[in-house]
């Protein structure tokens, strides 16, 4: 398989799908979606039904959501070292998807101040958001990633998760949670990746 294309924009959650891109090191051509008409409309409709940004082409492979773009990527090339052996990826699935499923959708409803009450929470997988947070939060003070000694996808999709939410002021700054991010954020590939989606961003003069 060949033809690996990106569809993002970067204003957008395709920021973690260019860092894991920059990690792959897989030659890849980008395509910049703007929103509005062209996100939603039929040439790209074609590509994610829902008209949301990221997407990838891989061949004749679309791979939508940016944790399984990630996980996609770590599996089609396997090179890069991002995901770990089969029978070792326990804690790789585990933290990948709670970054998915339970600190996106905590962060989110605290964000929208949707909040469940007490009583609520057996209805929501995340449970509250305060355990959500606690639950990474007691991770990462002993393990350097999400995967142990490991750098992994897991810390390119949660760990992105975890920058964003102290940008937006809707995950606290905790010290562990910074000595993380600056961990991660040092890596040569992000540094690339921002600079990419930045000039990406800047209108032309």
């Amino acid at each position: 398989m060949n033809g690996l294309v990106f569809y993002t924009n970067p204003q957008s959650r395709g920021r973690i799908v260019r860092w894991m891109l920059e990690e792959v090191g897989a030659p890849y051509e980008t395509h910049i979606v703007s929103y509005g008409a062209e996100m939603k409309g039929p040439g790209y409709l074609a590509i994610n039904p829902m008209g949301k940004v990221p997407a990838i082409r891989h061949g004749e492979t679309i791979v939508t959501e940016c944790a399984a773009i990630c996980a996609y990527l770590a599996d089609s090339f396997p090179a890069a070292s991002l995901a770990p052996p089969p029978a070792e990826r326990g804690d790789y699935y585990r933290w990948l998807f709670f970054g998915a499923g339970p600190v996106e959708a905590a962060v989110t409803d605290k964000a929208l101040n949707a909040v469940p009450t007490a009583e609520q929470r057996g209805f929501v997988g995340y449970g509250c958001f305060e355990e959500t947070i606690a639950n990474l939060e007691r991770h990462l003070a002993d393990h350097a990633y999400f995967c142990g000694d490991a750098f992994t996808a897991a810390d390119i999709y949660t760990g992105s998760q975890i920058a964003w939410g102290m940008m937006f002021k809707t995950i606290d700054e905790r010290p562990v949670f910074k000595d993380y991010v600056a961990r991660i954020h040092g890596r040569p590939a992000y540094r690339r990746a921002t600079e990419l989606d930045d000039a990406a961003a800047t209108p032309a003069a």
